[in-house]
């Protein structure tokens, strides 16, 4: 009697070789051996199923953002009287930082630049924005990058001022850069206001 095991696989009867006798007769005719079905399907004897199916799916990892900061009010820069010549008026704008959370592959990098607007002032007076330089300063540095300071003379149009490269995975950079202005020969007494715009990329 099969064992239960035996009775729940599939099984296929195969024909044996006949073994003769000592008087040249036929001892056995025919012998039965049960051998299951998945044996012979790995041996190749039967054949593979005839369909298949295949799923794709993703996996996300998220990451965060590349953003850069700055105060939104630096004060007075600097203060100089009235003069036929000349001058240069220069202060901290305050702390700027580039929180860059991105996650980004091996050996990328940022750039982060700055543009200066004219200085208004009283009437119809202005002070040029070519006139405006730029100085980074030291660079506090969290993580793996390279980072280098640019020093621009004119930042009337947009320029970069600290770039970074071969980022390994999130960073940080902040400095406190001093602004320059040069003011003209007789420029007239009043408060000039400045705007500067810092951005990443």
């Amino acid at each position: 009697m099969l064992a239960p095991t035996m009775l729940a696989r599939p099984m296929l009867a195969i024909p044996m070789l006949a073994r003769r006798g000592r008087r040249g007769g036929v001892r056995a005719a025919v012998l039965l051996a049960a051998v299951p079905l998945s044996l012979l399907t790995g041996l190749g004897v039967l054949p593979a199923a005839a369909d298949s199916e295949t799923t794709e799916g993703t996996v996300v990892v998220s990451g965060g953002a590349l953003r850069i900061t700055a105060p939104g009010d630096a004060g007075v820069l600097g203060t100089r009287s009235f003069d036929k010549s000349s001058g240069t008026v220069s202060g901290s704008l305050g702390s700027v930082k580039v929180s860059d959370t991105r996650g980004a592959a091996p050996g990328s990098g940022w750039v982060a630049s700055v543009v200066a607007s004219s200085l208004e002032g009283p009437g119809k007076s202005v002070i040029p924005a070519g006139t405006v330089s730029y100085s980074v300063g030291k660079i506090t540095k969290v993580g793996r990058a390279t980072y280098r300071a640019h020093n621009p003379d004119d930042i009337s149009e947009l320029t970069k001022v600290v770039t970074a490269t071969g980022i390994t995975g999130n960073n940080t950079a902040r400095w406190n850069p001093t602004i320059a202005v040069r003011v003209p020969g007789g420029t007239r007494a009043g408060t000039y206001t400045i705007t500067v715009t810092h951005s990443v990329i």
